[in-house]
């Protein structure tokens, strides 16, 4: 697998990939015109990045800044991905470029708090829950787990993709 900096190129393939499975169709808004990448890719200090697993766009991360040793951490798989523990490598190697590239000192996310898979998939990973928070998503007030990791933690805990 391999972790490289998203290109013009990636998002037509991006807005091509499978909608997700029924129980994740929530998620599906971030792989579209006015997602994610929309919102994010032109923000100042923020790195999306493409991951590829045999020549395959498999899936892409962000790291946005939100302070001068922080940002906020995305991800997002193709739909027909799902399931097959590829989340924890991609996030694994998107954390490793955050702190040791980057330079970052803390690394932050919110999760649906319907989503316990996620959510424990980060909890492995180091992260602690902080707090929840409602965001308004799509028209509909969706409820959140908020989680960081610190670099210290992290280097503590020898995590690798």
């Amino acid at each position: 697998m391999q972790l490289r900096p998203l290109i013009p190129e990636d998002i037509a393939v991006i807005g091509t990939w499978p909608p997700y499975p029924p129980e994740f169709a929530e998620l599906d808004y971030a792989l579209r015109d006015n997602g994610w990448l929309s919102e994010y890719r032109s923000k100042p200090e923020t790195w999306c990045f493409a991951v590829e697993q045999s020549g395959e766009l498999i899936a892409f991360t962000i790291l946005s800044k939100t302070g001068a040793t922080e940002a906020e951490f995305r991800i997002a798989l193709r739909g027909d991905r799902t399931g097959q523990g590829l989340g924890r490598a991609v996030t694994a190697m998107t954390l490793a470029r955050g702190f040791a590239e980057i330079g970052l000192a803390r690394i932050h996310l919110i999760v649906r708090k319907n989503n316990p898979r996620a959510g424990r998939l980060y909890s492995r990973l180091g992260f602690t829950e902080q707090g929840e928070c409602f965001k308004n998503i799509n028209g509909k007030q969706t409820h959140f787990l908020t989680m960081e990791l610190l670099r210290e933690s992290y280097a503590l805990q020898g995590v690798g993709a």
